[in-house]
């Protein structure tokens, strides 16, 4: 990848283009910091498709992990939510 400064970019804004469309990534820099990245439209869809399907086998590994453990006790007992639902009521009827 090539690194460019704002200021060099914005002078040959049509070379880096073709760069870019030649296959090349461009790096463009201001204060030395990398602010944006100029790379062709097919290969920043390729890596997002590839995120988003390693993104969806995390969700698949979760799932299947969730299938196989076992169910956690409720954490409200049935006094305790009864008494909870007879607040609420109460707090309506005000």
């Amino acid at each position: 990848m090539s690194t460019v400064s704002a200021s060099v970019a914005r002078q040959s804004l049509p070379t880096q283009l073709d760069r870019v469309e030649a296959g090349e990534e461009v790096a463009i820099t201001r204060h030395g910091r990398v602010v944006a990245v100029l790379v062709r439209p097919d290969v920043l869809a390729s890596r997002r498709a590839s995120a988003a399907w390693s993104q969806a086998d995390r969700i698949g590994e979760l799932i299947d992990r969730a299938r196989h453990e076992p169910l956690r006790p409720p954490i409200l007992d049935q006094d305790r939510a009864d008494e909870l639902v007879a607040n609420i009521d109460a707090a309506r009827s005000r």
